[in-house]
């Protein structure tokens, strides 16, 4: 998948399959917008000094498992720079909150036991909660802070529809949305409300876009 379009003062944006070389950008950007998200602060312990060690820790694992279950992860580009990124859990891969065993051993050795089974858990709580039997789960979405506000994610949205687009069997895309700027964002992008979901002590919005 490679979608492209034009601004304004004619810069290319261009949204694309990541390729291996553009992880470590990646998990900056994730980093930058999930390091003051309410779960992670909570399962990593945000008032620990060792919280952003984690949090980076956890970010590289994750991103590593999708790598490795070809999962669909999509960058934002403006010109040659990366100015978002969204990952996805398709249907059809089995991965959920079954993660497979080495990951869960190296974010044993980078997390922590507890961190890790929270993590867990919340993956299976917001998992089962979705109205839906096949379908694509929206784990995480950044766009760059200087980028913020200009339309940019839009722009990564509508990639995320064409992988959706890309998958005849999956019925649509949910997301967890922890605080109201993302409600508000992701209901602009068409997707609806569906129920308040605990994760530990914090409440989020799970959205849906349906098919």
């Amino acid at each position: 998948m490679t979608e492209t379009a034009t601004t304004s003062d004619n810069v290319e944006i261009r949204a694309t399959y990541l390729a291996a070389e553009d992880l470590k950008l990646a998990a900056s950007l994730l980093y930058q917008a999930y390091h003051d998200d309410p779960v992670f602060l909570e399962i990593f312990n945000g008032d620990k000094e060792d919280y952003e060690q984690r949090l980076r820790a956890s970010i590289r694992e994750e991103l590593g498992v999708f790598w490795q279950a070809k999962q669909p992860m999509v960058g934002l580009y403006l010109g040659e720079a990366m100015v978002g990124v969204a990952c996805l859990n398709s249907p059809d891969d089995g991965i959920g909150f079954e993660r497979f065993w080495h990951w869960r051993l190296k974010m044993l050795l980078s997390a922590g036991y507890f961190s890790t089974k929270q993590m867990m858990e919340k993956e299976k709580t917001i998992m089962a909660s979705v109205p839906l039997k096949k379908f694509h789960m929206l784990s995480f979405i950044a766009i760059h802070p200087l980028h913020q506000h200009h339309g940019f994610g839009h722009y990564l949205m509508a990639a995320v529809n064409t992988v959706l687009d890309e998958h005849a069997d999956s019925e649509g895309v949910a997301v967890y949305a922890t605080n109201d700027k993302y409600r508000e964002f992701f209901k602009d992008v068409d997707y609806e409300f569906v129920k308040e979901v605990q994760v530990g002590h914090v409440t989020g919005a799970l959205m849906v876009h349906y098919r």
